[in-house]
């Protein structure tokens, strides 16, 4: 397990492109995903859920969920994510409350469904409370299909779960692993064991992976300048960020950038 932690400044993020694997990782905003062609697997949780073209699939905030892609040929969906700001009247809901099945089929979703969605796409950045808007009419079509139960059923809250949530809110700090344990409230020798036994690396590993996973988000999915980008992710300097960007993609965070426009567009 890794985490990725996706936080924008755009309020709504709204993109169609090739559907692959991402990581473990939760954020504070609604991720709503609609597959366009091929199929998806969303992971919840330890629940893994298969979604075919027209299926519909709900992310409440702060829940931990990962895709992964196991049918061949192309497979695409519209990834929309939405700041807590902009659900609204549905913000407190999503707050404590989160989907027990998080998918609706595609012979459940109203037309009028799918014609919102293409629109919130096709909206420009200035017209952003029109994309608010349309969000609206899919909660209200979609959020009487899910049955919603209480957060803390979905997911777990042991010692994997709260180490996943503490990095997510604090990896833009500087803070170290005593510093971590010690908010725990566990020994920093049980949290140094975690990250060797369980995720297969060290603190200081985990710490960058998930600052570089962030960045990698923000490059593929706004126009956020580099340096920006960055020094939100928790980097001290721009080399630095550029010498350890290189150092695991073997390739500049600007080039990264060009070549996720590349294969958007095949």
């Amino acid at each position: 397990m890794q985490l990725k932690y996706v936080d924008t400044k755009e309020e709504i993020i709204a993109v169609n492109k090739k559907s692959k694997h991402i990581e473990p990782h939760l954020h504070n905003a609604l991720e709503i995903v609609c597959v366009t062609n091929g199929a998806l697997e969303l992971g919840v949780g330890q629940e893994l859920y298969h979604m075919e073209k027209g299926d519909i699939g709900f992310v409440f905030p702060d829940i931990i969920h990962h895709y992964q892609v196991l049918t061949p040929g192309v497979n695409t969906a519209i990834y929309l994510i939405a700041s807590p700001l902009v659900i609204s009247k549905f913000a407190d809901i999503m707050q404590s409350m989160a989907p027990e099945y998080p998918i609706i089929r595609a012979e459940k979703v109203e037309q009028e469904v799918y014609r919102v969605i293409n629109a919130i796409l096709e909206t420009e950045q200035p017209d952003i409370t029109v994309a608010q808007a349309y969000l609206q009419i899919v909660l209200a079509r979609c959020m009487g299909k899910l049955n919603l139960v209480e957060k803390s059923n979905v997911g777990s809250r042991d010692l994997i779960y709260q180490t996943v949530s503490y990095m997510s809110a604090n990896f833009k700090k500087k803070f170290s692993l005593e510093e971590m344990a010690k908010d725990l409230g566990v020994s920093k020798y049980v949290l140094s064991r975690l990250f060797s036994q369980i995720f297969h690396r060290n603190f200081n590993q985990y710490l960058n992976d998930a600052r570089l996973n962030y960045a990698c988000y923000r490059l593929e999915n706004t126009r956020d300048s580099i340096t920006n980008i960055c020094l939100d992710s928790g980097f001290e300097s721009q080399r630095t960020f550029n010498r350890t960007f290189k150092e695991r993609y073997k390739i500049s965070p600007s080039d990264y950038r060009s070549k996720c426009v590349k294969d958007m567009l095949l």
